[in-house]
């Protein structure tokens, strides 16, 4: 399903398209279109775009192309798929009980988990928030443990 989202391979792709997404969501997923989990998440992701085109914008990232590799050190993506969102150029961080709150790591369940968390960042967005709390339920957000290293 990835071919039918826009699928962005160039840093200066990515920089347009966060400074050029006015008053919509933009939802970026960090991934590889040849991955079991990012095939899932790219069916939800396609199935959605109509629903929420009036407030938001999906695109990928492909991790593996050279120029992204930027964008992965400075999120800290080394879970994939990592869907990150935007609002007017800010980072949208959401609050969903796990240990970061920069990025959603992983699936979602359902097309309406999804709608519901881009609905939560947009409502939050407009209300002048950076951080907003999950609407799921615990049991429908992925876990996954941090690992540091050389700590």
């Amino acid at each position: 399903m990835s071919y039918l989202l826009q699928t962005l391979t160039r840093k200066q792709d990515v920089d347009k398209l966060i400074r050029d997404t006015l008053d919509k969501v933009l939802v970026l997923r960090f991934g590889r279109a040849t991955d079991v989990v990012c095939m899932q998440l790219d069916e939800i992701l396609a199935k959605t775009v109509r629903e929420v085109s009036k407030f938001a914008s999906i695109a990928l990232v492909d991790v593996d192309a050279e120029e992204i590799q930027v964008y992965l050190k400075y999120f800290d993506i080394s879970l994939i798929p990592a869907t990150i969102f935007f609002f007017n150029a800010h980072h949208m961080k959401m609050d969903s009980g796990t240990p970061d709150h920069t990025k959603w790591i992983g699936a979602f369940h359902q097309k309406q988990d999804f709608i519901d968390v881009v609905e939560a960042v947009f409502r939050g967005a407009m209300k002048g928030k950076l951080i907003v709390r999950c609407p799921l339920p615990p049991e429908r957000v992925p876990k996954f443990e941090l690992l540091y290293m050389n700590i």
